[in-house]
């Protein structure tokens, strides 16, 4: 089970530090990747990390913005959003995939096994 947490509400220019517990399961063998879904939208990829935490990968709209990390021995993966911008405002998820690859991430919703209930992120102008 995922727990997203960390949501909340800010100002244009403001941070937030989303943390993915997984609870019932070690984080080791998971990629885990961070998905947000504004009202009226598709849900969309923002970041991924390796399950080793060797490898992230950003779309390009968060990029310098958003930092992806994470602490296996805490089975925590965190999202830190800096510099938030009205259009990052969205219900975040969190997600985990099964994988023996250290270096592999995954972009499409459809490649994770697991999802955490959501997160909303408010970001005023």
């Amino acid at each position: 089970q995922l727990q997203a947490s960390g949501g909340g509400m800010v100002q244009a220019g403001g941070s937030l530090r989303l943390s993915c517990a997984a609870s019932g399961r070690t984080y080791s063998n998971y990629a885990v990747g961070w998905f947000r879904q504004a009202p009226g939208a598709e849900r969309e990829f923002v970041a991924a990390i390796s399950w080793t935490g060797r490898e992230t990968y950003y779309v390009d709209n968060v990029k310098g913005r958003f930092t992806v990390s994470r602490d296996n021995a805490k089975n925590t993966v965190y999202l830190q959003m800096n510099s938030l911008k009205p259009e990052d405002m969205a219900v975040y998820y969190c997600a985990a995939k099964y994988t023996r690859r250290g270096g592999s991430y995954f972009m499409g919703p459809a490649d994770y096994d697991y999802w955490g209930q959501g997160t909303q992120v408010t970001v005023s102008s």
